[in-house]
């Protein structure tokens, strides 16, 4: 199998990674979007999960990780249900972890354990604790294949970046120091922390995004409350979910699916707001090389910590956004 990415070039994937990218699992996350409900008001925000799971693997296979950790982080997203993390709001699950939490039943039932006890893989060594994978997984506010892939990707796809700078700092900029992410230097250190707050505080919580996941939110909980909807339905892709929510006739979905629209606009405004929205705090604090040691960049440089103030303010304080036309 040939694959061409947008970040990290062209590769040969064969074996149980082919196996596995050819998985219903997998191939299903072509049709979750990686923003949510974005792409409802804004037809550019179309990440999907599976660009993602793919840029993870390459990611890990390009730092040197075993063939193990590149099918954890391949599999990584695919209990992420339809419009990601939208159902967290919708379910109450303010940690933004459900998918988290169904992982283990939803690899399970499916083919991705017969696929790997075939190739001499256990589905429990590889995929039951993500914490031994380093390269993949690591607590925030260190860096990690997760967190690096979705800044990048989302911020170059939606012309954040450009394509230079992401080569940069993925050839010259990034490594593996006994299986942990790290930057050779402070600058690199600054920029990611800067195209991170681009993507958590700039894009996660622009105002649109804060509109399309409330109206989707609401849209889904009352859908679920009512029975329309199951828990189950929910691992069908995004379009077969909203084709459901657009065939209900109960009169409060359908307008709030009405006002997911590509015509929206929207301002952030506290003074006089329709919306009110907080999100899971994010932070990022690279870890840098310096020498034979290991240094958070907040402690090599002030503006890192100033940006982790700011973000933690906004977090802090939520998103108010006022409606100006739904129409």
């Amino acid at each position: 199998m040939h694959i061409k990415d947008e970040l990290y070039g062209e590769y040969e994937i064969d074996g149980v990674l082919e196996q596995l990218i050819m998985s219903k699992p997998v191939q299903r996350l072509k049709g979750i979007h990686q923003g949510g409900a974005g792409y409802l008001v804004n037809g550019s925000w179309n990440v999907t999960r599976y660009e993602h799971s793919i840029g993870v693997m390459l990611l890990i296979r390009k730092l040197g990780g075993s063939i193990e950790e590149q099918i954890a982080g391949l599999l990584h997203d695919v209990s992420h249900t339809a419009f990601s993390h939208v159902v967290d709001f919708a379910l109450g699950h303010h940690d933004e972890n459900y998918h988290e939490e169904i992982y283990s039943s939803i690899v399970l039932n499916s083919e991705i354990p017969d696929i790997l006890r075939a190739n001499g893989y256990s589905w429990d060594d590889v995929l039951g604790d993500d914490s031994k994978w380093t390269l993949l997984e690591r607590p925030a506010p260190e860096l990690c294949a997760d967190r690096v892939d979705y800044t990048l990707r989302d911020m170059y796809r939606y012309n954040y970046l450009t394509h230079a700078e992401v080569l940069q700092f993925l050839e010259e900029d990034l490594l593996a120091v006994n299986g942990r992410m790290v930057l050779r230097n402070v600058q690199a250190a600054k920029w990611f922390v800067r195209a991170y707050n681009m993507e958590v505080l700039d894009f996660f919580m622009h105002p649109l995004n804060v509109y399309a996941y409330d109206k989707l939110a609401k849209a889904l909980r009352e859908a679920i409350n009512l029975g329309l909807i199951v828990l189950p339905d929910l691992m069908l892709r995004d379009e077969e979910v909203w084709g459901m929510l657009q065939a209900t006739d109960h009169p409060v979905i359908s307008q709030l699916v009405r006002e997911l629209h590509t015509g929206v606009q929207v301002e952030e405004n506290m003074d006089q707001y329709d919306i009110y929205m907080k999100y899971k705090e994010r932070l990022v604090d690279p870890p840098v090389l310096v020498g034979d040691h290991i240094v958070a960049a907040s402690d090599l440089t002030e503006e890192v910590g100033r940006m982790k103030v700011r973000a933690r303010e906004k977090f802090a304080r939520g998103v108010y956004v006022r409606i100006m036309s739904d129409k």
